[in-house]
């Protein structure tokens, strides 16, 4: 049973004091987002998701989605919640007004949306694919575009999708081979594409794709892609819908999880050729497209945070009830909650959910603030943080919800493994995370070449000073703050050792990025989320010397205690993987690589 009132107080805390709601109000737009606001939005969005979207997430997963008559089918009562999803604007909460969205921070909207990926992942998939479009268009397209495809999409009333790859393809995008041929002032595409999340639905009536495609006269690689609006149905002049497009699904993958959204095989121009509007100017989509694929990397990071609450409150529902074996000092049988290691487990999935959810929602403050700060210098600074922050929050909020919902598993035991407890099924649903919108190991070089070589580390720099100054600061005047403090300041000397080995050797060894990058990435992710439960520590702390007497405050030092002791630590390790550079790893030669 999801229980959206667990975690209310959690995520309240975050937004309004460690991602700093108050210095996004002063920004041009944002002055309504106020704490009073958000209790409002995250209490509504948490009975939504609890009464209508919760109870369909099991059902879904053993239903699936199926083809039938050319259309998917999506499961029972789907197609009902998206209505209401959709009728009570929640796809609208960060989307500009000029197209009847609210305008309200995406530091909001992320709070939302790891309600909707705890209580039915699958669902969710969908709003999130086409808030990423939404983006994209509204970034890049042509005004008549924006008129006439956004204030539909951010009402929900059609949905949206991105269709990047091909089967001969996978992450080599400058090996696609879908076409784009010039008919005028639009263009005839075809071609098909795989991985199509909710590619094909009867929940909506129309679904705008946004396809990247190849021009004849195109230059070979990512520089001569191209973006293009491809409608289901076409649009007339008044907003009415025409004729459909020659656009189709061929298939659906069958999938380890998230079964209840459909994964399309896509098939575009098999008659005449299916219309497409050009997005941006020819040869430059891979540009318009990542500004959709940064905001789905930042999205996916949420659904790792969203997953890893799912799942811990079920381990934590699951320990309070289920008697076996004695506690230490009793003569009675004990719930398993009273054994040590069953409480290691809880308060690893605890502190790996609350550090998660610090860095996503941090996160997306950074966006708000890169995207609405008035000063050009603040913009580009917090634009700096931002593209250092993406591929880091997605690998590491969704690499730890790996960890997190395979301890829901163990927890359950025996039971863990039977599917009618639903933790399997957080698990599978889990997994996709680190791979779609780039595997761990993309956003790695992601990070290692784009956000460190090209700069020479600036923008690390720049964090690492800013946690510098904080660790300087920081009260040590309890022994808890003090033992944060201490555990918190060795892994950052670990840290900025690493990132002056990498810079210093990268020029020698065109191997290093690529054998070390997951794990320096992994260590840095570490090290941010020590930070922000530090910080969350402190923040903690001043309420209980105002005089605040609340268990709450007290138990964040607690869980922010155990992240420096029992997660923290592992950035050690870290450190000595990344520094033992590329030999090991290219040691064997490809040819050598045979099963014995």
């Amino acid at each position: 049973m999801y229980d959206y009132k667990a975690p209310l107080k959690e995520m309240q805390f975050v937004v309004e004091e460690l991602a700093e709601l108050a210095a996004l109000t002063e920004l041009p737009g944002y002055e309504e987002a106020n704490d009073d606001l958000v209790e409002a939005i995250l209490e509504q969005a948490g009975k939504f998701a609890e009464e209508v979207i919760a109870p369909l997430n099991q059902p879904g997963d053993v239903h699936g989605t199926f083809i039938e008559n050319g259309q998917v089918v999506s499961p029972p009562g789907f197609k009902d919640a998206f209505k209401q999803f959709s009728d009570n604007g929640w796809l609208s909460i960060k989307q500009p007004i000029e197209f009847d969205g609210q305008g309200l921070p995406n530091l909001l909207h992320s709070a939302v949306t790891e309600i909707w990926n705890s209580s039915n992942i699958s669902l969710a998939l969908c709003p999130l694919l086409t808030s990423g479009a939404i983006e994209s268009i509204d970034a890049h397209a042509s005004d008549a575009l924006k008129q006439k495809y956004l204030s539909k999409m951010i009402s929900g009333q059609w949905t949206g999708t991105m269709n990047l790859t091909e089967s001969h393809a996978g992450t080599d995008l400058a090996a696609i081979r879908t076409r784009a041929e010039r008919d005028g002032e639009n263009y005839r595409i075809s071609g098909q594409k795989i991985y199509i999340t909710w590619g094909e639905h009867e929940m909506t009536e129309n679904i705008v794709h946004l396809v990247l495609a190849r021009l004849p006269d195109a230059p070979e690689g990512v520089k001569g892609i191209s973006l293009f609006l491809v409608p289901k149905f076409l649009v007339n002049s008044d907003g009415s819908l025409g004729d459909r497009n020659d656009l189709k699904v061929v298939s659906l993958e069958h999938k380890l999880g998230i079964h209840a959204s459909p994964t399309c095989v896509m098939s575009y121009g098999d008659n005449e050729g299916a219309v497409g509007y050009l997005i941006g100017e020819e040869n430059n989509g891979l540009a318009c497209m990542f500004t959709m694929m940064n905001n789905a990397r930042h999205e996916v990071g949420m659904q790792g945070v969203g997953l890893s609450e799912r799942a811990y409150q079920a381990a934590l529902a699951y320990a309070q009830e289920r008697v076996q074996g004695y506690a230490h000092g009793s003569n009675d049988r004990a719930t398993i909650i009273h054994h040590p290691d069953v409480r290691r487990i809880l308060m690893q999935m605890r502190a790996l959910s609350e550090a998660s959810r610090a860095f996503g929602y941090v996160t997306a403050s950074m966006t708000d603030l890169a995207n609405r700060s008035v000063l050009d210098d603040d913009r580009s600074r917090y634009q700096r943080r931002l593209d250092l922050y993406i591929p880091i929050v997605k690998s590491w909020c969704s690499e730890m919800s790996q960890e997190v919902t395979y301890l829901g598993v163990q927890v359950h035991g025996g039971m863990g493994f039977v599917e009618e407890t639903g933790v399997a099924q957080y698990m599978r649903d889990a997994r996709i995370l680190t791979i779609y919108e780039g595997t761990t190991g993309i956003q790695a070089l992601d990070l290692m070449g784009r956000k460190m070589w090209r700069d020479q580390g600036q923008g690390m720099d720049e964090l690492i000073a800013d946690m510098e100054s904080f660790k300087n600061t920081m009260p040590s005047d309890t022994d808890a703050l003090n033992r944060i403090k201490r555990e918190f300041g060795r892994s950052l000397v670990g840290l900025k050792e690493t990132t002056q080995w990498f810079l210093a050797e990268a020029n020698d060894d065109p191997y290093l990025s690529g054998s070390i990058g997951v794990n320096y990435m992994m260590q840095v992710g570490n090290v941010i989320a020590g930070w922000l439960m530090a910080r969350s520590a402190v923040l903690a702390q001043q309420h209980i010397n105002a005089g605040v007497n609340d268990v709450f405050y007290s138990n964040k030092i607690t869980t922010a205690l155990f992240f420096a002791e029992h997660i923290l630590p592992r950035s050690e390790a870290l450190k000595i993987t990344v520094q033992a550079g590329s030999d090991s790893v290219m040691g064997i030669g490809v040819d050598a690589f045979k099963i014995h």
